[in-house]
């Protein structure tokens, strides 16, 4: 089983791909997105879009996980990461509908490192522990593995929050 654990973001993104293999889980591949170079946000939308849809055609995930949305104290930075969210979650749909599943940031954060208010250097700890060295090169890469990997460790029980 191979799932795309994916950090969204308008302006910096994340994604992740691990496989499951019986009950352990193996690192596959992982990467920031970057788009805060696009000014014009409707053109970084569709770039969003576009990105997308390559992720999946490159890796071809089975199941796709993503963090659900997170309070923001600016109503337009909300708007903005939930735009881009949905870009991701169009181009997702196209192949991988009733297989799109959400994440809270602190089930994530509490799967992967015990305590659900933990620290992005936790969270890379963390994942070290269950994946062993990794070159992970942002904060938006590590949060998406952590996606990934609570994905993987939920995905049959009821704490799987939602499938889009």
């Amino acid at each position: 089983m191979r799932i795309l654990g994916i950090d969204p973001g308008s302006r910096k993104a994340g994604f992740a791909i691990i496989e499951c293999v019986g009950r352990k889980i193996h690192y596959v591949a992982s990467g920031p997105l970057k788009f805060d170079q696009i000014e014009d946000y409707k053109e970084r939308l569709h770039v969003i879009y576009n990105v997308s849809v390559e992720i999946i055609k490159k890796y071809s995930p089975q199941e796709i996980a993503l963090e659900s949305l997170i309070y923001v104290k600016n109503p337009t930075s909300l708007m903005k990461l939930a735009q881009a969210r949905g870009a991701m979650i169009a181009a997702f749909g196209q192949t991988h509908n009733k297989r799109i599943f959400e994440y809270s940031p602190n089930l994530v954060k509490s799967t992967v490192t015990g305590h659900g208010h933990a620290t992005k250097e936790s969270m890379q700890k963390g994942l070290g522990l269950i994946f062993g060295k990794l070159d992970i090169t942002s904060f938006d890469e590590s949060d998406a593995l952590g996606v990934a990997a609570c994905h993987a460790f939920h995905r049959t029980s009821k704490l799987t929050e939602a499938r889009l």
